[in-house]
């Protein structure tokens, strides 16, 4: 149950009210009360703890929205397999959440495999999710709702589909009226409550803590009053209506603390609008602008792309889609948002991607290949993407003479593009 005490409204589970306090001119939230730096977008602050969310080079993310928007046919379209999900024509075709993984395009992989002559390549991967339909007051339990938080609590980010077609033969759980605005707030609203839900039973935990006596109790009472700090710092934010991942958090305690918890709204979100055919290719759509505003008040660095589930589609049918422009940038974008990049190991016989977390060490990126290079690890030589992507072969020894081959030892913290060779203990390389 969440009370509204602290905004004179106590008792009873309601709509969290719409508290944007925004200056029109400026892309960020203006609250004089949160002790927040807003975030303008992504942050490349060094080191894993620096970042929400799990701490983990496996990540993945999941596709959400309320009811009949298409959710099922994108998941369709980047798996790029027609048998899998379930795109029908009523409320709840997908009930229990259906993965599938998918290969992320590379340019940069294509550019290696050729300089470096690899027989083969192997692109680094992200699982997906489709995830079932929100409804209004989904936190409360209403139609899926516990089964699609909990979902949407075990992956790492979130892509949420909103409708922004016309379509009289596709029905709108909402009335049967396209309105994106609506659906937007929905959702935005359900996930604010079920975190505040988590945050007000957790404070009751830790008043509970508070008063045991320290001895025979295993309490430790400066932990349970740092938690009790960042709780109530969270739960302001989200009274006012901010998600989590909104506001700049830059002390790794506090970071801590709050991925602990797998927080609904911590998790960054890529917005996908689907569209007609002839919106996608004019890139023009008569519910962009309000979405765009929306999104300035609400989610000021979360990306929003536009897509035509049916002409992906379409082409996914007549396969067609390989190179997909969109496809590839949704892919890509979402990759970005969760602090994902990409290191190489290229040789002749073969050229790989690897995904590693912004900010970890080469080190680190060393026990991706194998946990003993990790162990053994003594150095590592780099090649940069901006020293490579002009080449039409590699040749080690001009690359060397030009000093464009860096020795770098454990701290080095890979960069995206890099080119990796690991030197480890008992003559192992990689």
């Amino acid at each position: 149950m969440i009370r509204w005490v602290e905004r004179g409204i106590s008792g009873g589970v309601l709509p969290i009210p719409t508290y944007f306090l925004t200056r029109p001119s400026v892309r960020y939230f203006s609250s004089s009360h949160i002790p927040f730096k807003q975030v303008a977008g992504p942050t490349t602050s060094a080191g894993p703890n620096t970042f929400l969310g799990r701490d983990s080079n496996n990540l993945s993310v999941g596709l959400v929205g309320l009811a009949n928007v298409g959710k099922s046919t994108i998941f369709q379209i980047l798996t790029q397999q027609t048998q899998i999900g379930n795109p029908a024509n009523y409320p709840f075709a997908t009930i229990d959440a259906i993965k599938s993984i998918i290969n992320i395009k590379s340019p940069i992989l294509d550019h290696y495999q050729t300089i470096f002559q690899s027989e083969k390549k192997i692109e680094s991967n992200l699982m997906i999710w489709d995830i079932a339909g929100l409804t209004r007051n989904a936190s409360s339990g209403e139609g899926l709702g516990n089964q699609f938080l909990n979902d949407i609590r075990n992956v790492d980010g979130i892509m949420h589909v909103l409708r922004g077609f016309q379509d009289e033969e596709i029905i709108h759980i909402e009335n049967n009226e396209v309105d994106p605005i609506r659906d937007l707030t929905i959702v935005n609203d359900e996930l604010i409550l079920k975190d505040l839900e988590v945050i007000e039973n957790n404070l009751d935990r830790l008043n509970k803590l508070k008063k045991k006596p320290v001895h025979g109790h295993n309490v430790n009472k400066i932990e349970l009053e740092n938690e009790f700090k960042v709780f109530e710092k969270l739960q302001d934010l989200l009274y006012d209506g901010l998600k989590i991942n909104q506001v700049e958090w830059d002390n790794p305690d506090e970071i801590t603390i709050i991925n602990k918890y797998h927080f609904l709204t911590a998790k960054p979100t890529l917005y996908l609008l689907n569209v007609n055919e002839h919106d996608y290719k004019t890139q023009t759509n008569q519910y962009l602008s309000d979405i765009q505003h929306w999104l300035t008040k609400n989610s000021p660095h979360d990306k929003l792309l536009m897509i035509s589930a049916n002409y992906e589609s379409s082409l996914l049918e007549q396969e067609e889609l390989t190179n997909s422009t969109i496809v590839n940038e949704i892919i890509t974008s979402m990759k970005s948002a969760l602090n994902l990049i990409s290191f190489y190991t290229c040789g002749p016989k073969e050229c790989h991607q690897w995904n590693l977390r912004r900010g970890n060490t080469v080190q680190e990126a060393a026990g991706l290949i194998h946990t003993d290079l990790q162990k053994t690890f003594i150095s590592s030589i780099v090649y940069k993407w901006v020293d490579l992507k002009n080449l039409d072969l590699f040749n080690e020894s001009l690359i060397k003479s030009q000093g464009k081959q860096y020795k770098q030892g454990k701290k080095y913290l890979v960069e995206d593009g890099d080119v990796v060779i690991i030197k480890a203990g008992s003559g192992k390389a990689r």
